[in-house]
């Protein structure tokens, strides 16, 4: 590894313990399925956001209610303390595409038509309102 790469690299991982976040990764559902519930619940304060997640209908929802309480859980962690009503908020959250698993159905005439299996990768950060105020 080069030098320059080197220092790139630990300036990132420096800059990753400040963060709080949670990755979610191999989800087999389609990224754009994921997407529509995490729209929901982006910019949002966290206790709203599990209500949001807890009632909605999509099977999505689920996984990202699990991720958004793991990485709840990762910023309690690392601040040492629990957090309070208010505090913490969804600051960003984004889905990847994962790998596509490629499969084949019996088509008529002898046909087959390709089937792709998509699957993603969610990374949910969460961040507290005063770190904010003093960006």
């Amino acid at each position: 590894m080069g030098a320059r790469k080197k220092i790139s690299a630990e300036k990132r991982k420096e800059a990753l313990k400040t963060m709080y976040f949670a990755k979610l990764r191999n989800v087999p559902t389609s990224p754009r399925k994921m997407r529509l519930v995490v729209d929901m619940i982006r910019g949002m304060e966290v206790n709203r956001a599990l209500g949001v997640l807890k009632f909605s209908s999509k099977e999505a929802s689920a996984r990202v209610e699990k991720l958004l309480r793991s990485a709840i859980a990762n910023w309690e962690q690392k601040n040492e303390r629990k957090a309070e009503d208010g505090e913490l908020f969804v600051s960003k959250v984004y889905v990847d595409e994962g790998v596509t698993l490629k499969r084949m159905r019996p088509a008529p005439q002898g046909r087959g038509y390709r089937i792709r299996k998509r699957s993603n990768h969610v990374t949910l950060f969460v961040d507290s309102k005063n770190t904010n105020d003093k960006n």
